[in-house]
């Protein structure tokens, strides 16, 4: 288990769902845990969005300088998220905006993130997401990211659902295609990312159990 975890992807992958659920992971093994939101250009589904939730939960929370306060939210970073990264006693989950341009903040932070035995850099896929439904668009992606950020991808984690209409066949469509991205890109593949009511479920990779916080609750009328 790395020290550092950043969360990289496609928009609307589900990297804010999974990062969420990490540090919740992580927390509850009785680590020390903070979580930094650095999505500060998609309006919708952040981490901050989830605060109370953290923080209950004891994981410290970074993100812009408004915190949660959405209606002032300005491109602003919070100048202590460093202090999380420098704490060795702190594990850190970096939720990073999406595709390249989203990514492109963590370049600011890059000093604490090149450290291979410290910091782990997952790039989260949705097989049923139009624009990465192929191995092909996810290697582009996954590319483009690595290019922007100066850092290479080391796990990939598979999060192919359908929110709650999810079946065996899109979790099976989903790892298919994790294996082939993981196989022309060299990386390994360290999840399964499946929401809880669909597991147990089987297979040669480590499945992570999901819990959906942040699908809003008029979504489901």
């Amino acid at each position: 288990m790395k020290r550092i975890t950043v969360i990289v992807g496609h928009y609307g992958s589900g990297k804010t769902e999974f990062a969420i659920n990490y540090a919740l992971h992580l927390v509850r093994q009785g680590l020390k845990t903070a979580l930094v939101d650095l999505d500060i250009a998609n309006p919708y589904f952040r981490s901050r969005e989830r605060q109370e939730l953290l923080e209950e939960e004891g994981i410290v929370l970074y993100s812009n300088v408004f915190r949660r306060d959405i209606t002032s939210d300005l491109p602003a970073l919070d100048p202590g998220i460093r202090a999380p990264l420098e704490d060795k006693t702190c594990h850190v989950v970096l939720d990073g905006g999406g595709d390249d341009s989203g990514a492109r903040i963590l370049i600011q932070y890059r000093k604490y993130l090149t450290d291979p035995e410290e910091t782990e850099i997952l790039f989260v896929l949705n097989g049923n997401r139009p624009e990465t439904d192929t191995a092909e668009k996810n290697i582009h992606y996954l590319e483009t990211i690595e290019a922007e950020i100066g850092l290479p991808v080391t796990a990939l984690v598979n999060n192919t659902h359908m929110l709650r209409e999810t079946t065996k066949d899109d979790l099976d469509r989903g790892m298919e295609l994790a294996r082939e991205v993981s196989d022309i890109a060299g990386i390994p593949i360290k999840y399964h990312s499946i929401v809880k009511e669909l597991t147990p479920i089987s297979c040669q990779e480590d499945i992570f159990p999901l819990t959906l916080f942040m699908r809003p609750e008029w979504l489901d009328r």
